[in-house]
């Protein structure tokens, strides 16, 4: 237990935690100093190494939460607020799985072109889904670790 459940916090805070770190402290810097291009480039860069550390949380964060529902005897074992966790876990990886295979794909492709108004309304799009996971994922770790006291 002690092991799936730290592997899951701590796949919980890379994802969360790094959405946080862009979305509110590198992005109002990198707007306010870098031109267009730059500024593309550097994100379509920064994601393809963050993307893999997600895709490598989201696999622990699987792995070890339906690990730590089994120790408890199933789904009927364990309360409300990991069924929430739950929920809210698979919602945030259909929309990374959306925004890595349809936004960033089209970010990454258009830098590469040197396309950079298309680049700009692809990562404009990947700004606003970060903004709903982020969201979605602070939720998510308040309910995680102070729902058992709600529901």
């Amino acid at each position: 237990m002690f092991i799936a459940l730290s592997l899951h916090i701590l796949a919980a805070v890379i994802w969360v935690g790094g959405m946080f770190f862009a979305y509110v402290c590198l992005r109002p810097v990198a707007t306010e100093q870098l031109e267009p291009p730059a500024r593309l480039a550097l994100w379509q860069q920064i994601f393809a190494r963050f993307f893999t550390w997600v895709w490598a949380a989201i696999l622990l964060l699987i792995i070890s939460g339906h690990s730590m529902i089994a120790i408890y005897g199933g789904f009927k074992g364990v309360g409300m607020h990991v069924h929430i966790m739950l929920l809210s876990g698979y919602t945030m990886m259909a929309i990374f799985g959306y925004l890595y295979f349809s936004p960033y794909k089209k970010l990454s492709l258009a830098v590469k072109e040197n396309r950079w108004p298309d680049a700009g309304e692809e990562l404009n799009k990947i700004r606003k889904i970060v903004a709903i996971n982020l969201t979605l994922g602070i939720a998510t770790v308040v309910v995680a670790s102070g729902g058992k006291f709600l529901f």
